[in-house]
C-alpha cells in the first residue's frame, strides 16, 4: 500500500495487519516520522476507529511523529478492520502483548515502545503492560480503572447506570452493524439518539436496546455481576498489580466519570507495582475535567486560562524521557492538582490522607437548604433530635447534572428546594482553606427498608450565593454490610467514601453536606425491597423513611481532607 504524504516528511501507512497467535488479524494505521528509522513507537489501542485515534483529547498521531516517534493506532479485536468478536476487556491484555511482539520485528520500530490513550485506551495499556512484554518500557493510562467493579461500574454497590448504560449502547452500535442486525440496530439508534431517555427505562436490564440475543451479552453481564470477584478480577489487574514493572503517567479529572478509578490505580501501583523503580515513577495530573473535554469550561463554569494544561506537551516529555532517554521529564512534585475555587495548580509529594471533622447537627429539621442543619468542628454536647427523610424511588433526588447525570460543578441551589433530602451548612472560614484528598463521612442511620442507600454529596457555597458541586459518595447497605447483615429500623454506622476532589474556600465561603437516598441517574434506584435494582420497576418499588442521626452517642460526621490550617 502507497505511503500517504502528512507533510514535514511525515508518512502514513494504512491498515497494516499483524496476525495473532490465534489466527485473529488486527489492523493498525502507522504514521513514520521524517527520516531514517528506526524510531521508538507510541502505540495507542482503541475501540472507537483507528482514524479518529482519541483525537478528541490528544493531538493527532502526524504531530507525535514529527517529534520523532513511530506511531500505531490499532484497532482492538472485534473493532474497526479488525476480526473476531469483541467483548470489552477480555481479550486486551494477551492481544496487546502479541501486538507489542510483533512491533518490535518491523523495521520502523527500534524496540522501545510506549503507549498512550484515555479511558478503554487507559485500561488495554494496563492489561497489556500486565503480560510484562519486551520493550514496553513506559505507558502513559488517563481516565481508567485498575479496577474494573469499584472504579468503572458500580461505586459501593451502586451502578454507575447513566454510564454503564450509555457506553453499552454506544458499544453494541458497533456489533450490531458488524452482525449485520438492522432491527437491532434501528433499537440501538434511536436509544442513542436520546440519551436523557436511557436510564429512564425500567427494568433497565430489560432495555429493548440491549436484550436482542445476537447481541453480544457484555452490558447484560455488567448488570448481572453485582459483586466484586472473579467476573471482574478476570478482566482487569486489580489482583496482579504486581505484574506492572513500568513507569506510568496518570492523568484524571475530577469530574470525570472514572476518577475513582484513576486515583485508586495510581494509588495501587505506588505501593504495589513489581518494582521498586515502578513504584518510584507513578506519576498523577489531576484537572478539573470531565471525561471530554479536557480544558477550562466545564458546564457552564470557566476555569481560567490553567485549565487549559498542554497534556500534548507533557506526553511529549514524558515519552522522550524513558524512550529517548532525554532525562527531560523532571518534576517537583509526584502529584499536581487543579484546586476548584481559586482555579491553578499545586504539587504535593503525594496524596493527602489528613483529614478534619466536622459534626453534623440540626434541631430536627435539617430537610433542604431551608432546614436548620449545621456543619461544626463541636461535638454535639445535647440529645439532638434525629432528622427524617422519605425515600420515593418513582421520585428520585436527581443527580448533581440532572437527568442526564452531567458532569461538572453545577449549581445544586434548586435541587436543595427539597425536603426529600437533608442540608448541613459551615460556618463561612475566616481564612483560606484548602481540601484536597479523599472526604468521608459516618452517618449514623436506621432506614425503615433492610435494602436501602445513602447519598453524601458534597458542595461549596461561593461570596456569590452560588451553590457548586464538588463530589459525591453513595453506599449501598447490601454492599456496605454484606458481611454482617443489615436489618431495618437499626441504628447502624454508614461510613463511606466520596469522589476525590481538591478545591479552596476562600474567606467568608462555607462547605454544605446534603444526604438522600439517591442520585438518579447517576446511580441506579434501590427498589428498597428484595428485587434486584436492575429488575425492579415501579411495580415492586418501595419508599422508605431514613433517620439520621446526631447525638453524643452517636456523632454522624463529615471527614474533610484539610491541606494544610482549616479555616473554622
Amino acid at each position: 500500500m502507497p505511503l500517504i504524504d502528512c507533510g514535514n516528511g511525515v508518512r502514513l501507512e494504512r491498515g497494516i495487519r499483524c496476525k495473532l497467535s490465534d489466527g485473529i488479524t488486527l489492523v493498525s494505521d502507522h504514521y513514520y516520522p521524517a527520516g531514517e528509522g528506526p524510531w521508538p513507537t507510541l502505540l495507542m489501542r482503541q475501540p472507537y476507529g483507528r482514524d479518529i485515534a482519541s483525537t478528541v483529547v490528544y493531538a493527532h498521531p502526524v504531530w507525535f511523529a514529527r517529534q520523532g516517534f513511530h506511531v500505531a493506532i490499532q484497532d482492538v479485536r472485534g473493532r474497526g478492520g479488525s476480526e473476531g468478536d469483541f467483548y470489552p476487556f477480555r481479550h486486551e491484555g494477551r492481544d496487546g502483548a502479541e501486538t507489542i511482539a510483533w512491533l518490535r520485528m518491523q523495521a520502523a520500530c527500534n524496540g522501545r515502545i510506549g503507549m498512550y490513550g484515555f479511558s478503554y485506551q487507559g485500561a488495554t495499556q494496563l492489561l497489556a503492560a500486565a503480560e510484562q512484554p519486551e520493550g514496553l518500557q513506559c505507558i502513559a493510562p488517563h481516565m481508567t480503572a485498575t479496577d474494573l467493579y469499584h472504579g468503572w461500574f458500580y461505586h459501593q454497590g451502586a451502578l454507575r447506570l447513566s454510564s454503564a448504560l450509555g457506553w453499552g449502547i454506544q458499544m453494541l452500535r458497533e456489533d450490531a452493524r458488524r452482525k449485520n442486525l438492522r432491527e437491532a440496530s434501528s433499537k440501538l439508534e434511536t436509544a442513542w439518539a436520546n440519551i436523557r431517555a436511557q436510564s429512564a427505562q425500567v427494568p433497565y436490564a430489560d432495555h429493548p436496546a440491549i436484550t436482542d440475543p445476537a447481541l453480544p451479552s457484555y452490558v447484560r453481564d455488567w448488570f448481572a455481576h453485582r459483586e466484586p470477584g472473579e467476573y471482574w478480577t478476570a478482566q482487569d489487574i486489580s489482583t496482579r498489580i504486581d505484574r506492572i514493572q513500568v513507569p506510568a503517567l496518570h492523568i484524571a479529572g475530577w469530574y470525570d466519570t472514572y476518577l475513582e478509578g484513576s486515583i485508586a490505580g495510581y494509588l495501587a501501583l505506588r505501593k504495589g507495582a513489581g518494582t521498586e523503580s515502578a513504584r518510584e515513577h507513578q506519576y498523577l495530573f489531576v484537572g478539573p475535567w470531565v471525561h471530554i473535554p479536557w480544558g477550562d469550561r466545564v458546564g457552564d463554569t470557566n476555569l481560567g486560562e490553567a485549565a487549559n494544561l498542554n497534556t500534548d506537551e507533557i506526553l511529549l516529555r514524558w515519552f522522550n524521557h524513558w524512550l529517548k532517554d532525554t532525562s527531560e521529564f523532571s518534576m517537583d512534585a509526584r502529584v499536581r492538582y487543579f484546586r476548584m475555587g481559586i482555579n491553578n495548580w499545586r504539587g504535593a509529594h503525594d496524596w493527602n490522607e489528613e483529614t478534619f471533622t466536622l459534626y453534623l447537627h440540626s434541631a430536627g429539621n435539617a430537610n433542604s437548604r431551608e432546614g436548620d442543619g449545621r456543619l461544626s468542628p463541636n461535638a454535639s454536647e445535647i440529645e439532638e433530635p434525629r432528622d427524617v427523610f422519605v425515600y420515593d424511588p418513582e421520585v428520585p433526588v436527581m443527580a448533581p447534572g440532572g437527568p442526564q447525570a452531567l458532569s461538572g460543578p453545577f449549581d445544586q441551589a434548586a435541587l436543595e428546594m427539597g425536603n426529600n433530602l437533608l442540608v448541613y451548612t459551615s460556618e463561612p472560614v475566616q481564612q483560606p482553606t484548602e481540601v484536597f484528598g479523599q472526604p468521608r463521612v459516618k452517618l449514623y442511620a436506621a432506614t425503615s427498608a433492610a435494602h436501602a442507600d445513602l447519598v453524601a454529596k458534597l458542595v461549596r457555597i461561593t461570596a456569590t450565593g452560588r451553590v457548586e458541586f464538588l463530589c459525591i459518595g453513595i453506599a449501598r447497605s447490601s454492599w456496605l454490610f454484606r458481611e454482617a447483615g443489615y436489618t431495618a429500623d437499626q441504628v447502624r454506622a454508614w461510613e463511606f467514601s466520596l469522589e476525590p476532589i481538591a478545591f479552596v474556600l476562600a474567606e467568608g465561603e462555607r462547605v454544605r453536606l446534603e444526604i438522600a437516598s439517591s442520585a438518579f441517574p447517576l446511580y441506579d434506584r434501590n427498589p428498597s425491597t428484595d428485587i434486584p435494582p436492575q429488575c425492579a420497576d415501579n411495580w415492586n418499588w418501595a419508599r422508605s423513611t431514613q433517620q439520621i442521626l446526631h447525638t453524643t452517642d452517636h456523632p454522624s460526621v463529615l471527614y474533610l481532607p484539610i491541606k494544610g490550617t482549616p479555616g473554622w
